[in-house]
């Protein structure tokens, strides 16, 4: 089992890596740090997170989350209010900008390895989709095993 897991983290880490790369090349913009992507991904997925549940969500420092958010409201990506129930605390949301910049750069990702997927023999194509559900229910394990 060790080996297949030290397998599996090699490969899906070059998998993501090598994307990344190519998909920042394409794109007009400076590129983000992952970290400040995902961030981002948080903060679409959960509109109005505080920054200290964005932290927990991410399993960060909430210092290092506030540094990331003070980067990304810089940048114009990110606002950040006042919680009306707690002026102590702040709620985030993304801007346009930062909308149109994550769907820009999904489709860009997602049109790059499906023309890599497309060149691959069809036993791969399945077996890739084959594996897809199983690792699904690896994400789930992972995120329940505290």
């Amino acid at each position: 089992m060790r080996e297949l897991a030290e397998n599996l983290m090699t490969t899906t880490a070059a998998l993501r890596r090598v994307v990344r790369r190519r998909v920042r090349d394409t794109l007009p913009h400076a590129p983000l740090r992952p970290a400040q992507i995902e961030l981002l991904r948080v903060v679409e997925e959960h509109p109005g997170i505080g920054v200290a549940a964005a932290a927990r969500a991410l399993h960060l420092a909430g210092n290092s989350v506030s540094t990331l958010v003070n980067q990304l409201v810089e940048g114009g990506l990110l606002d950040r209010r006042i919680d009306p129930a707690d002026r102590r605390a702040a709620r985030l949301d993304l801007t346009g900008p930062a909308r149109d910049r994550l769907a820009n750069w999904r489709r860009t990702r997602t049109d790059f390895v499906a023309s890599a997927i497309a060149t691959l023999p069809a036993g791969d194509r399945g077996a890739i989709e084959a594996a897809l559900p199983a690792l699904g229910r690896l994400i789930a394990a992972i995120q329940e095993e505290r």
